[in-house]
């Protein structure tokens, strides 16, 4: 039995992200995805991005043989070694520096520590002007918000009380709080919002 695991809205999230992270990642460098889940993003995005190394983490041993087994298939050399990293716990983050932070839909499955956490380690391996770049469905003061997110966040509410969909503005004060402010803003397929803060001058 193949440890692979799949995601369907990977696939159909992935052309439009790409496109979306052609505009704010840099050039080169390492790109530090937090939260990488089956994998599956981690391999296109190595793929569309040769010129940038990506290190996929997940807390879960299960995601990290996924993305081990979906890496032994990919031909680049550019996709490191899925490492283990909890959000919430930045204190013990195995990666010392990157060039940017990626995450996708964690932060409404995860405790709002694993979002605190997320800027408190970005503050800690990204240098200024970096991007910390948050894909996923989210509140917006002033819009009202999609039947299919209200739904959404309930059924994940009754997962797990803690989870839900956060509001942008709560995501903007923690960023703050750890030196970065927002610089972009996206709308994206299904109710879906891209979020971009950047690394402000100590």
């Amino acid at each position: 039995m193949s440890v692979k695991q799949h995601a369907p809205a990977a696939l159909r999230n992935r052309e439009p992200i790409a496109e979306m992270l052609a505009q704010e990642l840099p050039a080169s460098g390492t790109v530090l995805e937090i939260a990488s889940g089956t994998g599956e993003h981690a391999v296109f995005f190595a793929s569309r991005f040769p010129a940038l190394r990506w290190q996929p983490t997940d807390p879960s041993a299960e995601a990290l043989a996924s993305i081990a087994a979906y890496r032994a298939d990919y031909a680049g050399d550019n996709l490191a070694t899925p490492v283990m990293l909890d959000a919430a716990a930045p204190a013990t983050w195995p990666v010392s520096a990157a060039d940017a932070l990626v995450c996708i839909n964690m932060v409404h499955i995860s405790v709002w520590d694993a979002t605190i956490g997320l800027f408190s380690g970005g503050a800690q391996v990204l240098g200024t002007e970096a991007p910390v770049i948050l894909y996923g469905p989210y509140w917006e003061d002033g819009v009202e918000a999609a039947e299919s997110n209200l739904a959404f966040d309930q059924s994940l509410k009754a997962r797990n009380p803690a989870w839900g969909l956060r509001n942008i503005s709560d995501v903007d004060r923690v960023a703050a709080e750890h030196g970065f402010a927002r610089s972009n803003r996206y709308a994206m397929p299904a109710n879906n919002l891209t979020l971009v803060y950047r690394k402000r001058l100590a």
